[in-house]
């Protein structure tokens, strides 16, 4: 590719996308997407093939998929009559969970993804009721009307923000945060969240794709998930990627001694120890 291997941030909606596809080729793969081949597309393929250390460790963005799977799976069980879900990229949970047809499912997201993957996908149905917005969530006063509208129509809504916070830096992270808690009917927060170390580990051996796109890694703060605790949440439940991959069979041999060592309950660890978590928030207000 003679232009940057990632080009911009919706990119590696796109590179997610390719290692959904190639876990659902698999076997005996954990969860199946049949649409993830075809909203990868070449650019998705060639980003996997070109930055290698992010295709070294497929076992992460797999086990990313499943556990944010089993906790949305764990609050629409709860109540849950609304998932919105920030940076949706090429997410396609709508068509391929078992959900109601009466679960409200909102995607926001930049206007350039959200067009590619609904032109890729309008032939496809989702099994709930889909909305999609075009928004810069970085324009805080149109997200915040957002929240409102949302938050005036829910009365029990779930919020997923895969793979987002890591672009953002404390400021920001705080400020979504806040946005957030300050809508009482959204009562749980689903992320994904990286240690100091790894955010560093992670810049080390693929920052230079990222900066190239505009997208550098900032977000890894030092007190883990008790980060959010200021900002009217509290921490529900923990799961460390790297032991739950283990779990799930797909940890690479060298790195299962690693799993062999107990990592808090509540996912604060040393800021120089490697570390990610999908990790579970609860409104506090």
């Amino acid at each position: 590719m003679s232009e940057p291997v990632i080009r911009n941030v919706s990119d590696t909606a796109r590179w997610t996308a390719a290692f959904r596809a190639r876990e659902t080729e698999r076997p005996d793969a954990l969860f199946r997407d049949p649409l993830a081949r075809k909203l990868a597309g070449d650019r998705g393929e060639q980003i996997v093939e070109k930055v290698k250390f992010g295709t070294k460790h497929t076992w992460s963005w797999v086990t990313r998929t499943v556990l944010i799977d089993r906790a949305l799976e764990a609050e629409l069980r709860n109540g849950a009559d609304t998932v919105i879900n920030l940076a949706a990229g090429l997410d396609t949970r709508p068509y391929r969970m078992d959900l109601a047809t009466t679960v409200q499912w909102i995607e926001v997201d930049l206007p350039e993804i959200t067009a590619y993957k609904e032109g890729i996908l309008a032939d496809d149905k989702p099994k709930c009721e889909l909305r999609r917005v075009r928004m810069d969530l970085a324009d805080r006063s149109a997200r915040r009307a957002l929240f409102a509208e949302l938050g005036a129509k829910a009365k029990h809504a779930v919020i997923l923000s895969e793979g987002l916070l890591i672009y953002l830096d404390a400021q920001g992270a705080g400020e979504l945060a806040e946005d957030l808690s300050s809508q009482r009917t959204f009562r749980r927060w689903i992320i994904d969240l990286a240690s100091p170390a790894l955010v560093t580990m992670l810049k080390k051996n693929m920052g230079k794709h990222l900066d190239e796109a505009k997208a550098p890694l900032k977000f890894g703060p030092a007190e883990g998930p008790p980060f959010f605790t200021k900002f009217g949440w509290r921490v529900v439940s923990v799961s460390s990627m790297l032991h739950e991959a283990a779990k799930l069979g797909r940890l690479p041999f060298l790195m299962r001694l690693a799993a062999l060592f107990p990592v808090p309950a509540d996912g604060v660890v040393s800021a120089r120890q490697p570390w990610s978590g999908i990790v579970t928030l609860e409104n506090a207000k």
